[in-house]
């Protein structure tokens, strides 16, 4: 499956779009790792409990995505965007979203 940001996927001509595709999941901290990083605050640095958290939040967002598209009988996924919300004070929303297409390589290139 080819994924990217942009609208198009280089060398590749998009022969058929088969729609939005989308993967969510919302992630909540845990309270021991939430008192860790406030410790963490106080002294300054990286928040690594919040960055694995949301990392691991992004893989699985995607991960959605790409089975829906898989569904659809995509082969590529273009205009791929990620969003982030607060959806308590210790949960987030990660959202994934692109277009599903059918691409094929354009003679010559590839």
């Amino acid at each position: 499956m080819l994924i990217t940001t942009l609208a198009e996927v280089p060398g590749y001509r998009i022969v058929k779009v088969l729609g939005l595709v989308k993967g969510n999941t919302v992630r909540a901290t845990h309270f021991g790792k939430d008192f860790l990083a406030g410790l963490r605050q106080i002294v300054g640095g990286e928040l690594r409990e919040y960055t694995e958290m949301l990392s691991n939040a992004r893989a699985e967002s995607e991960r959605r995505m790409l089975e829906e598209a898989v569904r659809l009988g995509a082969n590529a996924i273009v205009n791929v965007r990620f969003v982030s919300g607060n959806i308590t004070a210790n949960a987030a929303e990660i959202l994934v979203y692109g277009t599903a297409v059918l691409v094929e390589p354009i003679e010559g290139e590839g």
